[in-house]
């Protein structure tokens, strides 16, 4: 339990942790690659290092520290696990995995929480399939734990039904392995850290992008990978919660240094700035294939607007913080075509409404997002973080601006993708308004 007021002010400088998705991809494709990798600035939290826990079950030598180091095995190099694989809590490690495994010589069975066992798998199952795999899961094979009987795939022309990184990149490892090309066709674009990581590593991957808008991946399938030294970048979902913060407090400057700013990602920044707030880049670069740069950001007096359409892959993340910047400005915010929240680590629509509510912020709820009428004062309340740690924090940037204590259970949950958090908060809220 933790326990959240107004400070007079937020101030400081934050290196938010690694990039998670970087972190994640880093570990899998440099497992598969020739050669040993050195990971600086790995996201050591909770979903990572499940990733980490079944690439070693699978034979893969891992030094923690930082860096980094990942003993790579090579394409044809990963061994049959001995027991059930374990992706915990992780969405990515579960669905990046199946794709890997659908193409390996052997049976596999790879589960995760409760939580996870809950969350629809058919998105990942029914194109492996197409491929070749004999992917097999309870209520109707959609559900995990999964057993796999891997080897033997082919290349497909897919069209992904919902634009989705997480399956898009799963396919992707199983195109690795496959027999003919892999096409992947968005219907928008997403999140493309795997693409940038297997070029980087040598494989032959393009992308198109038709007249009428529409982006299709093609790969094809590479003799072997190189292994890629790299210095993951600061999570731009991550600093999402500082740049609302500072953004929604009266009193806030904050610096959040080497943060990744891939455009694939920067729709917490495109939002933001529709909505009033003061905020700008610095320092920008390149670094590991990644654009990189520093943000500044400070209190704004900010509007209601509209998110949905082609920035929700872009964003998708951030919607809990961004909800809570809805909740604060003048306004009303609607969120839009985001029914994905509801298959996360929690409904997320369901959660937010039901917790920002508590905080007395007038939210209504769409079967696809929100509507939120924004300009009250929240008032701080007892709020569940329904195990998601994405609502965990959101939640405490809404208690540095409610007027008296809110309370939060299960607060380290954040664990799973920000470990500092709540250091990082201690450190840059100086005094107190209470």
């Amino acid at each position: 339990m933790r326990s959240v007021v107004p400070p007079a002010r937020l101030e400081g400088t934050i290196k938010v942790p690694g990039d998670k998705s970087i972190s994640h991809r880093a570990v899998i494709l440099n497992s598969i690659a020739d050669g040993r990798a050195s990971v600086s600035h790995f996201l050591a939290g909770a979903d990572c290092l499940s990733t980490v826990a079944c690439m070693r079950a699978l034979g893969v030598s891992i030094q923690d520290g930082d860096p980094l180091v990942v003993e790579g095995q090579g394409l044809r190099g990963l061994r049959e696990p001995e027991g059930v694989l374990d992706a915990e809590n992780s969405g990515t490690t579960m669905r990046l995995l199946t794709g890997l495994l659908a193409a390996q010589p052997f049976f596999t069975v790879i589960t995760g929480d409760r939580s996870l066992r809950r969350r629809p798998m058919d998105r990942v199952i029914l194109p492996l399939r197409l491929m070749g795999a004999e992917v097999r899961g309870r209520q109707r094979n959609s559900r995990p734990p999964l057993a796999i009987a891997g080897g033997g795939l082919r290349g497909i022309t897919y069209v992904l039904p919902v634009a989705s990184a997480q399956l898009k990149s799963a396919l992707l490892m199983a195109g690795l392995f496959a027999e003919g090309k892999t096409t992947l066709v968005e219907p928008a674009p997403t999140r493309d850290h795997t693409e940038r990581m297997l070029a980087a590593m040598g494989a032959g991957i393009t992308t198109q992008m038709s007249p009428e808008g529409v982006q299709s991946i093609s790969l094809e399938p590479p003799v072997s990978l190189k292994a890629v030294d790299l210095e993951v970048p600061g999570d731009l979902s991550s600093a999402a919660f500082w740049l609302v913060a500072a953004a929604v407090h009266p009193e806030a400057r904050l610096k959040l240094e080497g943060v990744g700013v891939n455009p694939t990602r920067t729709g917490i920044l495109d939002v933001l700035q529709a909505m009033g707030a003061r905020l700008r880049l610095e320092r920008e670069r390149t670094e590991g294939g990644e654009p990189v740069a520093d943000i500044v950001i400070e209190s704004s007096q900010l509007t209601g607007t509209d998110v949905g359409g082609e920035i929700i892959p872009r964003t998708i993340d951030d919607i809990p913080v961004l909800a809570v910047a809805a909740a604060v400005a003048s306004g009303t915010t609607s969120i839009r075509d985001a029914a994905e929240l509801r298959v996360k680590e929690s409904d997320r629509i369901a959660a937010l409404a039901m917790e920002l509510g508590r905080l007395g912020a007038r939210v209504e709820e769409l079967p696809d997002g929100l509507i939120i009428h924004g300009g009250s004062r929240l008032k701080g309340a007892d709020c569940r973080t329904h195990g998601d740690h994405r609502l965990a924090m959101a939640l405490a940037v809404a208690g540095l601006v409610a007027q008296g204590q809110t309370t939060l259970d299960d607060a380290e949950v954040v664990a799973v993708s920000y470990p500092s958090f709540w250091q990082d908060l201690d450190r840059v809220a100086i005094g107190s308004v209470c």
